[in-house]
């Protein structure tokens, strides 16, 4: 674990609002000097707090309106290796984000789709299928406020 200091956690807010920042512009607004804020980033890069920078797309805008969470109970935890659920889930292009989880559910899938009839088609034709899956719940997302992380 790396200690972190103000110029960090102002440094890794920059970044979290905006990735596609040079060192420079980062620099600029935290009143740094380029080379000072590229060791900086370079740093916290190394000790794997930066583990990648992303771009967000937005998936409405790209045809695909409704997300929804689905709580995946496995049936067959004993015949059924949680490798072969995560391959065969991950695989789905649909299915976002895959996510083990501890609780009710032994694994949330975050899923884009069209509408909700396409949803429906995914659910039955491929998560229904998947090798294990017992009980499904499903969520629709309504809005979502994206936040950075914990930079305290």
């Amino acid at each position: 674990m790396i200690d972190l200091d103000d110029t960090d956690r102002a440094i890794l807010r920059a970044l979290a609002a905006d990735a596609t920042q040079s060192a420079g512009a980062v620099g600029r607004a935290l009143g740094l000097s380029q080379p000072a804020a590229w060791r900086r980033i370079r740093r916290l890069e190394e000790a794997g707090v930066i583990a990648g920078r992303r771009i967000d797309l937005d998936s409405a805008a790209l045809g695909f309106g409704v997300t929804v969470f689905l709580g995946v109970k496995l049936a067959t935890k004993g015949r059924v290796s949680l490798e072969d659920f995560e391959r065969a889930a991950t695989a789905i292009p649909e299915v976002q984000t895959v996510q083990h989880v501890l609780g009710l559910y032994d694994y949330r899938l975050r899923v884009a789709a069209r509408d909700l009839a396409d949803f429906e088609r995914v659910l039955r034709r491929r998560i229904m299928t998947l090798p294990g899956v017992g009980n499904v719940e499903a969520n629709v997302l309504l809005s979502e406020e994206r936040r950075p992380g914990p930079l305290g």
